[in-house]
């Protein structure tokens, strides 16, 4: 079959034979796990890679478990490795992987279990998300004689709970974010009393052996894992958010501009956790009543973190953490491995932009990368990047040390992560995941790990995927000496590709029609949806249901320096085409993105608040782009031009050439005012092409040189076998190469390629060994090549326009972010700009996107609105779960409901489908096409009017 998705392809560092069992060395081959039979309970690429990795090991009996949540949208909507896996034996079928509450988990797991048993396999695999980190499940799995390939119950319970976690890092030395970690216990206390803990176990008939605690609060941990076990509520999640209301008083009085964040202790990947705004942020004569309105909020915030964990069952673990959110925070996390005895640490990685707490970028922090980075700016005189890059190697090693120091005390016995935040010249351990990461590439792209016989160091083998350590430790435990970590590239970035819209918001349900094959040096993760029909050779459409997670594939590129491989990753999302009906996905963003750092400083510190400004300067620029028409902007220019001409036959002339010129020099114009995206990565890389000064924008490089380097940007290179639409048209191709052909051999007589210096030389007179004739027919040349390419001016005046260029990159390596970037009233209005709201009738609300309904906080709470309610601007309607996260829905504007037109919670809902029927309070005012053409009409006239154009 032929496979344009494994998941190495073109990478040179990977290699694929695995299988130990060949080697000449008996010790080698003491370490095959060729035996091991693992059934995988995971979905998404992680999926994808683990059967690829299997294989290579010589594992070839194993089983995957397919959820019907995966197709319960859209019954097309398979999983892609079963194109790969097509014997039906080794696939199996749960209503979904985890229960919708804890008997319905606990049965899922015996579900598993019996799965297991009853097919042959003797392991799990799960890797990241759903289950892996569930201890319950691990120890289930552990008491049934099945392997698990991930940490043990014990690690799990160690370092997987966030409450424990903590425990555990300030017993050992590490440091952590403040904040309080035992809201259970002081629920306990507030409801009971300490002295009244030995009662509540009494009437509760709870076997809790006191004596043996130190302290109060060990008996209330004590008294709470013992009703967990029996599966009783001692306390209710409306007990947790009173005593962290009192917590969040305390906290929001003594740092009043901090905002905190919530945290159930199980969550992971953005899920369960919210934010508690600062109380400054609250309207109030007296910072008490500040405080009070803000912490107003946490008991249903606390709700919230557990209704979308499904943790707020009767028995579950309802405890929430609340911590203060450093908002100037990067978020870094250092990949740990260890057998149960020896722990060690393979660098780090940077994962701050994010949003949602959902990550978008990963790139490496490796030691050997900054070093090299702190040489470069040393030679470059750059005093304050060179002194940030040593901050930064000085918190790596530290975050490292730390890391195995943690491992080693939670008995890690296969890989996790040890997160961090980083804010200035301190770290605070936030928890640690354990399991593999969504990223772990990054980091194996960057060490591989070398396994040497402590008696012969002739004998040893290497493992290159963190899936493989994971199998080798799950089989062979304690049996594994301690590896040397090996460089293999010195940097790696990763971006995710998620089913998302221009503002990033989970959109679900596209169908990918067709997706152009990797290129030398992707390094693509996509489940097996770029599989080719191994007959016709034919792209297999998929469908995205979107019942988990808005991931779709991971891109991955290599260098030898942070700058080569966005250069790399660039590349790849330059010639990347993904196609389809109703497919919104995040690849213009990442685009624009990647080229913003590349245009502005690739070793920028971006914290975690700063997509959402970047997403809002990229909507001021579409908001601008979306009143201009290119073509009435061309002809102004024609008209200006042509005033200009001294006699008919010279107006002729150009009037041929600028008609001529006019869709070479549009087309990309257009697409680039059309994909805010694609503008802000071209207005990023360009902006050493131009400048404005006094109203005056000055090109500093040739405008027809960057003419054809957009229709590059664009991936509208000309070639033969492209359709016309796609790329530029063959006579332009023509002309723009006559052009710069042109360009090349005047450069080369004149003895420049500074168009300034060329520009005035050529207002001047013929040089040595030309004569005037000679002289005046290049001027004309030069005239008419450089006739309309004024319009260019347009892209980069938006830019001054909407101050896009405010948001740079400082000496230090922060990120200048504009205040008005950061009021929530203008990112919200701009996220309408990127993604306009689904047309309606002035009478009814629309969902904003796919996903599953519900018309309350909770079952057996109270709807947020039923037939008859007023709601007002800014109220709760309704919640959308989408890519497994919930998404309050909130009134864009007041109004009555008329009629509720979605039944039952739990219904399946697409973008655009009328939810309600509706009364507005105000009549909402739609404009004309007629007043849309005027007005786009009026502001590019206004444009043009404030634009002085002049060559250099």
């Amino acid at each position: 079959m032929k496979d344009n998705n494994t998941n190495y392809l073109n990478n040179p560092l990977i290699h694929k034979d695995r299988r130990l069992a060949n080697a000449d060395s008996d010790w080698v081959r003491s370490f095959d796990c060729t035996h091991m039979r693992p059934l995988i309970i995971c979905r998404g690429p992680i999926r994808k890679e683990a059967m690829d990795v299997f294989e290579e090991m010589g594992i070839n009996h194993y089983g995957i478990l397919l959820s019907e949540k995966d197709s319960i949208t859209y019954q097309s909507a398979l999983a892609p490795e079963l194109r790969k896996l097509t014997n039906p034996a080794h696939i199996h079928r749960v209503p979904d992987y985890t229960g919708a509450d804890k008997e319905e988990r606990a049965q899922r797991i015996q579900q598993i279990v019996n799965i297991a048993k009853n097919n042959g396999y003797n392991a799990i695999f799960a890797g990241y998300g759903f289950m892996s980190e569930d201890a319950e499940m691990v120890e289930g799995m552990e008491q049934a004689g099945l392997n698990f390939i991930g940490p043990c119950s014990f690690t799990q319970k160690s370092a997987g709970m966030k409450d424990q976690a903590k425990r555990t890092a300030l017993e050992t030395g590490v440091s952590v974010t403040p904040g309080v970690n035992n809201a259970t216990s002081l629920a306990l206390f507030d409801k009971y009393g300490k002295d009244g803990l030995e009662q509540c176990a009494k009437d509760n008939n709870l076997d809790v052996d006191f004596a043996a605690c130190k302290d109060d609060e060990e008996k209330a941990l004590a008294l709470l894992a013992a009703s967990y076990d029996a599966g009783i509520d001692i306390i209710v999640a409306a007990d947790i958010g009173a005593a962290l209301q009192v917590e969040a008083k305390r906290m929001l009085a003594e740092k009043p501009n901090n905002r905190f964040r919530l945290k159930a202790i199980a969550g992971g990947g953005g899920k369960g956790q919210r934010i508690l705004q600062s109380a400054n942020s609250y309207a109030g004569e007296t910072l008490e009543e500040k405080v009070e309105k803000a912490a107003a909020k946490v008991p249903s915030l606390v709700l919230e973190c557990l209704i979308e964990l499904k943790t707020n069952g009767v028995g579950d673990n309802k405890n929430v953490l609340i911590e203060m959110n450093i908002d100037t925070t990067r978020h870094q996390e250092i990949q740990v491995v260890g057998n149960g005895e020896w722990c060690m640490t393979m660098g780090g990685r940077d994962c701050s932009l994010q949003m949602h707490e959902q990550k978008l970028l990963e790139v490496s922090v490796t030691e050997e990368e900054l070093k090299d980075a702190i040489k470069v700016a040393e030679a470059a005189g750059k005093t304050a990047e060179a002194e940030q890059l040593q901050r930064d190697l000085l918190i790596l090693e530290k975050m490292e040390h730390e890391g195995a120091i943690f491992g080693e005390a939670v008995k890690l016995d296969s890989v996790g992560t040890f997160e961090c935040i980083v804010d200035g010249e301190s770290h605070y351990f936030m928890e640690m995941n354990t399991r593999i990461q969504v990223e772990h590439r990054v980091t194996e792209l960057c060490y591989k790990l070398k396994f040497t016989n402590p008696h012969n160091s002739d004998e040893y083998f290497i493992a290159e995927s963190l899936v493989e350590v994971m199998v080798l430790i799950a089989t062979h435990g304690t049996k594994l000496p301690k590896p040397e970590r090996i460089l293999r590239s010195k940097a790696s970035v990763e971006a995710r590709m998620n089913a998302t819209n221009q503002a990033l918001q989970p959109h679900a349900g596209g169908i990918i029609e067709n997706w152009s094959n990797p290129i030398d040096g992707e390094i693509r993760d996509d489940q097996g949806i770029s599989m080719h029909n191994p007959d016709t050779d034919v792209f297999m459409k998929y469908h995205l249901a979107g019942a988990y997670d808005s991931n779709i594939a991971l891109l991955l590129t290599i260098g030898d320096d942070r700058t080569n491989t966005y250069q790399r990753m660039a590349e790849v999302l330059r010639v990347t085409e993904l196609r389809g009906k109703d497919l919104a996905t995040n690849l213009e963003f990442h685009y624009g993105l990647v080229n913003w750092f590349l245009g502005n400083n690739i070793n920028a510190r971006p914290t975690t608040r700063f997509i959402v400004p970047y997403l809002t300067a990229v909507g001021l620029l579409k908001k601008e782009a979306n009143n201009l028409d290119v073509n009435y902007a061309y002809q102004q220019v024609c008209a200006q031009l042509l005033g200009n001409c001294g006699s008919d036959e010279e107006k002729s002339a150009l009037q041929a050439v600028l008609a001529r010129k006019q869709l070479m020099l549009t087309r990309p114009l257009e697409q680039l005012l059309a994909e805010p995206h694609l503008l802000a990565g071209w207005l990023s890389v360009n902006q050493p092409a131009y400048s404005m000064e006094g109203g005056k924008l000055s090109w500093k490089q040739n405008p027809v040189r960057i003419l054809a380097e957009t229709y590059h940007f664009l991936n509208m290179d000309y070639c033969e076998s492209k359709p016309a639409a796609e790329m530029i048209w063959d006579h332009d191709h023509e002309i723009l190469q006559q052009a710069i052909a042109f360009y090349d051999v005047l450069e080369e007589k004149l003895g420049t390629n500074n168009y300034g210096q060329l520009v005035e030389l050529l207002a001047g007179n013929a040089p040595e060994g030309m004569t005037t004739e000679q002289w005046h027919g290049v001027q004309a040349a030069h005239a008419g090549y450089q006739a309309g390419s004024e319009i260019l001016s347009l892209l980069a005046y938006i830019g001054y326009r909407t101050e896009f260029f405010e948001l740079y990159v400082n000496e230090d390596l922060s990120i200048n972010i504009p205040d008005r970037l950061t009021d929530e009233t203008l990112q919200k209005a701009m996220a309408k700009v990127l993604v306009p709201p689904p047309v309606a009738k002035s009478d009814e609300i629309l969902a904003p996107t796919g996903g599953m309904f519900y018309s309350c906080e909770a079952p057996g709470m109270p709807a947020f609105v039923e037939a008859g309610s007023h709601f007002n601007a800014g109220d709760p309607l309704y919640i959308i779960e989408v890519m497994k996260m919930f998404n309050k829905v909130i009134a864009p504007f007041s109004g009555t409901i008329d009629k509720v037109l979605v039944d039952l919670d739990g219904t399946i809902i697409k973008k655009g489908q009328p939810i309600f029927k509706i009364t507005p309070d105000e009549v909402v005012v739609v404009e004309t096409d007629e007043e849309i053409q005027a007005r786009r009409k009026a502001e590019t006239d206004d444009f043009l009017s404030q634009l002085t154009l002049t060559d250099a």
